[in-house]
């Protein structure tokens, strides 16, 4: 019997990050390629969905990944086109804003995808869980992964540049909701989708869709709503040197947490407030990290120093 997997579908682009217009770093990224890394040093058995260019970006980051403990069986390389490029220009609050620079063929990830099981995980989210070039794709790894019976988590990371395609892309945000077993959004996702900035107004909103949600806002903490409980996490306040790959980070560590403590679909609804708060401290923990350097995930010294413990 094989072992559980980690399975992430997601946009991979090569960042190189600017403050003051001055270039400070330049590393592959992408939201769910930022967690992907992290579980990878983590020691998690985690393959990667995706899509590279056949050129000299996309052969480095097919490299990265495998150096980094990353299955990328399932990235495809394809010839009619070039890897993403993308410049990130941190502001005062070292938050990141985007100009993307993308070469992508018509055709898309139209690889043999995976067959998932019970005890499987699958994250998915930001544009690329949205974008409708892609969405017939989107849509059967979520069947594939509802009919194993994988736990969901989905992230839309919807940000401020594609507000104007709100009108569009809300039906669809709401069904990947729906479709997931967890959903975790910051502040500025669900403002920018229902123009609403207070976690219980977000919970009306999210539990619709989808049974477990987690929310959360920088500095004012992490919240977590259930059927059974409601749960708030402080954090501590930091001044940060670049925010891109914290929320991806906390990410990792929600499904680093789920799979090392054996939690899927079959028992997530049993387990108690102690151990999400435990779980979120991770994450907390690990999304911290990120902010406090340029990288976009957890270092492989701490990743390695992680994994020896659990």
């Amino acid at each position: 019997m094989s072992s559980p997997c980690v399975y992430a579908v997601g946009e991979t682009v090569f960042d190189i990050i600017f403050k003051d217009f001055h270039p400070q770093a330049a590393r592959p990224g992408g939201s769910a390629f930022n967690a992907v890394i992290t579980l990878g040093r983590l020691g998690i058995p985690v393959k990667f969905i995706s899509e590279v260019g056949n050129d000299r970006i996309g052969k480095y980051i097919l490299a990265f990944l495998e150096e980094n403990g990353v299955d990328p069986q399932y990235v495809v390389k394809f010839e009619n086109g070039k890897s993403a490029l993308s410049l990130a220009f941190l502001n005062e609050a070292s938050d990141a804003e985007y100009d993307f620079y993308k070469d992508y063929p018509t055709q898309r990830l139209n690889e043999e995808f995976p067959v998932f099981s019970a005890d499987d995980y699958f994250l998915f989210g930001s544009f690329y869980g949205l974008n409708l070039a892609i969405r017939p794709q989107i849509s059967k790894l979520l069947d594939a992964a509802h009919k194993g019976n994988s736990l969901v988590y989905y992230d839309p990371n919807f940000r401020s540049s594609h507000l104007s395609e709100l009108d569009e892309l809300k039906a669809i945000i709401e069904m990947n909701f729906a479709a997931s077993d967890i959903v975790r959004a910051s502040d500025e996702d669900i403002y920018n989708i229902y123009g609403v900035s207070d976690v219980e107004q977000a919970w009306e909103k999210v539990s619709q869709f989808c049974d477990y949600f987690i929310y959360t806002a920088n500095a004012h903490g992490v919240d977590l709503r259930t059927p059974q409980f409601q749960l708030h996490l402080e954090v501590d306040r930091i001044v940060p040197v670049s925010t891109i790959g914290a929320g991806d980070t906390f990410n990792a560590g929600i499904i680093y947490s789920l799979y090392r403590r054996k939690i899927n679909t079959s028992n997530l609804e049993n387990v108690g407030q102690d151990t999400w708060k435990e779980i979120l401290q991770v994450a907390a923990t690990f999304s911290r990290e990120v902010c406090l350097t340029y990288e976009n995930y957890i270092s492989p010294e701490n990743g390695r120093k992680i994994s020896q413990f659990s």
